[in-house]
């Protein structure tokens, strides 16, 4: 299903949105515009040499680095060594955003942040997820959280040293799973290095609920996955079907969302996202065409802002 705009809808997004602007020196309002960053395992394990020059037209200036099994760009990082990764990142004019972090864990970030900061990264966004049950209730979860954050504490030196952030995933099946759990995190999660990767595909598929946690986080959302459940992405579909993770295929209505992150002027990373199955496939046969695919998502998000569609 494709979200449709009419005139009533865009006059609302233009009201919504226009005092959601920066206001330049010489005193003009600039709309908000997200921080795009592509993630490297949309193309599979093509490798960086046909993924760098593809950021760029995404819109993005960041590429999100993930490892095996959902892409194989961190492992090739090893293979090519930090000098000849910093050459071909200045080659297509792009820094490192962030390192998909589910691998190694919460508690094993120091080596991450190591070569985030090697490859140049000034302050990158570490995403991974908190092993433990979310569907505990009261005291219980509180314990559960504040034992994570405590066994989180040498990360967080590592996010310091590094000049980065942990960014939290709402994900089935850990910790951080209901919007109770991930607003009880916010709360106890005070250090300004922890916050959470809003993960819309994990939540009820409800844009409203979804744009109000958002708003709820405020300065705890350090990352935004634009990605919606759709018909799931854990059993092989037709591709036509496994696409409709992606913004403006499923009927996940991304406005409310995004026109919170506008209005609290949000300059964290948007990631458009989506699974493919099995993982570390490519999502569509060739980089053009996920290129291409990304940014049909771009102009869809864009459009729930009341925006034309990107020129680039």
């Amino acid at each position: 299903m494709r979200h449709r705009y009419t005139r009533r809808n865009f006059l609302g997004t233009a009201v919504a949105t226009a005092a959601a602007g920066c206001v330049r020196a010489d005193g003009i309002t600039q709309p908000w515009e997200p921080q795009w960053i592509l993630a490297s395992a949309l193309y599979g394990t093509f490798p960086l040499a046909e993924i760098l020059p593809e950021v760029r037209k995404t819109g993005a200036g960041r590429i999100d680095l993930w490892p095996q099994p959902h892409g194989g760009q961190r492992e090739e990082i090893e293979s090519l060594g930090v000098e000849k990764t910093r050459e071909m990142l200045a080659a297509a004019d792009v820094t490192i955003g962030g390192i998909a972090c589910y691998k190694p864990g919460p508690f094993s970030l120091a080596g991450e942040f190591a070569i985030a900061t090697k490859l140049g990264a000034e302050a990158p966004v570490l995403v991974t997820m908190a092993p433990g049950d979310g569907g505990q209730k009261g005291g219980d979860l509180t314990a559960a959280i504040r034992a994570f954050l405590e066994k989180l504490r040498p990360s967080v030196a590592a996010a310091e040293r590094a000049g980065g952030v942990i960014a939290i995933e709402n994900h089935s099946h850990s910790l951080l799973q209901s919007p109770d759990s991930i607003r009880r995190f916010a709360e106890l999660a005070t250090h300004e290095r922890v916050g959470v990767a809003l993960a819309p595909h994990h939540l009820p598929q409800d844009g409203p609920l979804v744009a109000t946690l958002a708003r709820e986080l405020g300065p705890k959302l350090a990352f935004v996955y634009a990605q919606q459940h759709g018909k799931g992405s854990t059993e092989k579909l037709p591709k036509a079907d496994e696409l409709w993770q992606m913004p403006g295929r499923g009927p996940f209505d991304f406005g409310p969302l995004m026109r919170a992150l506008a209005a609290m002027e949000y300059a964290g990373p948007v990631e458009i996202f989506m699974h493919p199955v099995p993982r570390g496939v490519p999502i569509l046969g060739s980089v053009a065409e996920i290129t291409a695919e990304v940014n049909r998502a771009r102009s869809y998000l864009l459009a729930t802002l009341g925006r034309d569609p990107p020129a680039d």
